[in-house]
């Protein structure tokens, strides 16, 4: 999956624990009518990809979407989202992001129509 927009902020790398872990977390503002403000983490040696990313850049970046279940000391069931992303890279201004249509004139017209058929769509 890919999420397109404007960074809005650019946290520093964090550690935790023993063991090392590292995140770092980015918010992108979409380009919809109605923007949303998206949390993405990039964790352990992705956390160095948001290195040569400034704030007020267009990005696109490819996330995974995870969820974990944690059961709480009463025994219920908790669920958590998060958004994980695993590369980002700056998008081109003015950049639709529509593939190009090809020219016409690649395209020859059919030669078996057969016109004496009748057309028996309904209309």
């Amino acid at each position: 999956m890919e999420v397109t927009g404007k960074i809005k902020k650019i946290d520093e790398t964090k550690t935790f624990g023993n063991n090392g872990f590292r995140k770092r977390e980015v918010v992108v503002t979409t380009d919809e009518q109605y923007p949303q403000f998206l949390l993405i983490e990039f964790i352990q040696d992705k956390c160095d990809l948001l290195d040569n990313y400034n704030v007020g850049e267009d990005v696109k970046i490819s996330i995974n979407l995870r969820g974990r279940e944690w059961i709480n000391p009463e025994g219920e069931a908790k669920y958590f989202n998060a958004i994980q992303g695993w590369r980002i890279e700056k998008r081109q201004e003015g950049s639709t992001e529509v593939p190009p249509i090809e020219s016409m004139d690649g395209f020859e017209p059919a030669n078996n129509v057969n016109d004496d058929e009748p057309d028996d769509l309904p209309f």
